[in-house]
């Protein structure tokens, strides 16, 4: 039996199990899982007078979800660093400005090649949570980030 050719399509569909998150090009970590990798636009309805076949459907606001990140837990700071700029004593000492930052989040095949990548506009955290610790337990410890930003754009590496 013939495989059919996908060249034409882009090739095979890619599979990964690992995520890169980078900021202002420092790595963050790598995760397991990433999801909200969304864009939705809302929709403006206009009834146009003595047009009753449809109604006018216009592009709105652009919607970017927050994105979140899981994974086990890894040795290094930079995720702390980077939240210690954009909050707390970081924030303050900035005289109260966000700085916002660009992010990466991509996909890393087996080979550890670089798949795909979608570049975060203003990317801040605004959430993390750390590992349930149990003595008793053999489950894998993870750490949960949230990050906003205000849109991204898709790259091929």
């Amino acid at each position: 039996m013939r495989t059919p050719d996908l060249a034409p399509l882009g090739g095979e569909p890619s599979t990964s199990s690992r995520f890169l998150f980078e900021v202002d090009g420092v790595e963050i970590g790598t995760f397991r899982e990433v999801s909200g990798l969304q864009l939705d636009v809302a929709v403006e309805e206009y009834a146009e007078g003595g047009q009753n076949s449809y109604v006018h459907q216009l592009p709105g606001v652009m919607r970017w979800p927050h994105l979140v990140f899981t994974r086990g837990l890894v040795q290094s700071d930079a995720l702390f660093t980077w939240v210690a700029k954009s909050s707390g004593a970081g924030f303050a000492g900035n005289d109260n400005v966000l700085t916002r930052a660009t992010g990466a989040v991509t996909v890393i095949n087996h080979t550890g090649d670089r798949l795909r990548s979608w570049e975060l506009e203003g990317v801040f955290a605004v959430s993390w949570s750390g590992p349930q610790l149990l003595a008793d337990s053999d489950a894998p410890l993870n750490e949960t980030l949230e990050v906003a930003h205000n849109g991204f754009r898709a790259v091929t590496a």
